[in-house]
């Protein structure tokens, strides 16, 4: 009933993703449980070094046989400009203080050969490792990287926020497109164009795209139950990604206050801001954010800026302080729980099945 090309290719009974949240969320048991409950459990390595990758990798190995993926950051050449990063020390600074931080004029500037080479220590890990499905995002891999992986017989799975992008993930050869909308929470997989000019809606994007290209289409932002799964596979959409649904649930690793802010939010509450990272994400409207406001035009690109904020942000979280979080989040908060995977799952599931015959071969 739930079978189709998506779930045929992956090897997954359900077209449910874990979306791959990166910054700690991705337990290995909320990945494993996931594809334990018959979904593709996805780790968020973005910021894990290779090293931390595969002692996951491993350890997801022994909570479950199912398949599982891993989502890496294709680097992006980006400048360095001194005035921009001057300017945002002296916005960040005051909360610093507020914090008892050390205030900041210099620091290691991130460097894009080094961003690179990681890059590439994260692909061999991942083929070593005989991982079946990688997903990107910000970007599609080098035709090298392609290559290489399909060699070792791996899915790959590219992330569009217009119907452009995935028009070149497919012609790069990938194996299934993620669209997300603009409901979606966390940082935007924009990478063609600027952020503003792909904030497509979720329903909108899906037919587009469906219509453009020939690989599989699975919808990613603001999907939360057996619903929106339906409303996605409707549209053409083979499957859907979750990320707010899964961060609230038990097993995830997001901060307790992260948990408590979504679980009581509306969706009136949530916001683009790039103060946090340089680059534009979806979150809770907090003190930082608007603080920050107006002065979002002057800081530096991502990953300079997300390197200046680091240490508030660890601080705020270790002192139980939501002011200066990222509060990553989609934008139907209001159907978010505390509860397991098994039991999000199963409401999917029957919901769904409710609903209607799934049956899109």
């Amino acid at each position: 009933m739930f079978t189709n090309e998506m779930t045929r290719r992956m090897n997954i009974e359900y077209p449910i993703i874990q979306a791959p949240m990166a910054g700690g969320i991705t337990t290995s048991k909320l990945v494993a449980e996931t594809s334990n409950a018959g979904g593709l459990g996805m780790i968020g390595a973005g910021y894990m070094t290779p090293a931390q990758i595969r002692e996951q990798i491993r350890e997801i190995k022994q909570l479950t046989s199912n398949p599982f993926g891993i989502n890496l950051f294709v680097p992006k050449k980006f400048k360095v400009i001194e005035n921009n990063i001057k300017s945002a020390n002296q916005f960040l600074n005051p909360i610093r203080q507020q914090l008892n931080l050390h205030q900041r004029d210099n620091f290691e500037i991130p460097n894009f050969n080094h961003a690179f080479a990681t890059f590439m220590e994260q692909i061999k890990v991942v083929r070593q490792e005989k991982v079946p499905i990688c997903s990107f995002t910000f970007g599609i891999p080098s035709e090298e990287v392609i290559t290489e992986l399909k060699q070792s017989n791996i899915i790959l799975v590219g992330t569009a926020t217009t119907v452009t992008e995935a028009v070149e993930i497919e012609k790069a050869q990938m194996d299934i497109v993620v669209v997300q909308g603009s409901e979606a929470g966390g940082h935007r997989g924009n990478f063609m164009n600027d952020s503003q000019e792909g904030l497509v809606g979720l329903m909108s994007l899906i037919p587009q795209v469906v219509d453009s290209v020939s690989i599989p289409v699975v919808a990613a932002g603001g999907v939360m139950d057996g619903r929106g799964l339906m409303a996605s596979i409707c549209l053409g959409a083979k499957g859907v990604q979750m990320g707010t649904a899964f961060l609230t649930c038990k097993e995830s690793g997001a901060n307790k206050i992260h948990k408590t802010a979504i679980l009581h939010a509306k969706e009136d509450q949530t916001v683009l801001t790039r103060s946090f990272s340089g680059k534009w994400a979806r979150g809770i409207k907090n003190k930082f954010i608007t603080e920050m406001q107006e002065h979002e035009t002057l800081l530096p690109d991502f990953p300079i800026q997300n390197t200046l904020t680091q240490a508030i942000r660890r601080a705020s979280a270790a002192q139980n302080n939501q002011d200066f979080m990222s509060l990553w989040s989609g934008q139907s908060p209001r159907l978010a729980k505390n509860q397991t995977v098994q039991l999000l799952m199963n409401s999917i599931i029957a919901e769904a099945k409710k609903l209607g015959s799934m049956d899109t071969r």
